[in-house]
């Protein structure tokens, strides 16, 4: 399967690899950036190993969502007809989730 991203999971990409940079250091980004390279090799070989995120449970689209690290986790999609992952945010877990869901398209 083959990785696609939104825009919005760029954006929030970047503001967590920010913070991270403004509040800790040059290092922790890169810890960081590497946790996420490494749960996308594994979603690319295990597309559902996520747990079904229930904060979406309204919609039509099953997304899943896996922890990077402690604080921090990767929301997708799997796109069968297409053979996509779809990752559709990072959210810092320390934030209000159901106002985190209603920003997802």
């Amino acid at each position: 399967m083959k990785i696609k991203w939104k825009l919005q999971a760029r954006a929030s990409l970047r503001q967590i690899a920010n913070y991270i940079k403004v509040n800790f250091d040059n290092n922790a980004v890169i810890k960081f950036r590497s946790a996420v390279e490494q749960q996308l090799k594994v979603l690319e070989s295990f597309p559902d190993i996520g747990a079904p995120d229930p904060l979406f449970s309204d919609r039509a689209t099953t997304y899943r969502s896996v922890l990077v690290n402690r604080l921090s986790k990767m929301v997708y999609f799997v796109d069968y007809d297409n053979n996509n992952i779809v990752i559709a945010a990072f959210w810092d877990c320390r934030q209000d989730p159901n106002n985190q869901a209603s920003q997802v398209e």
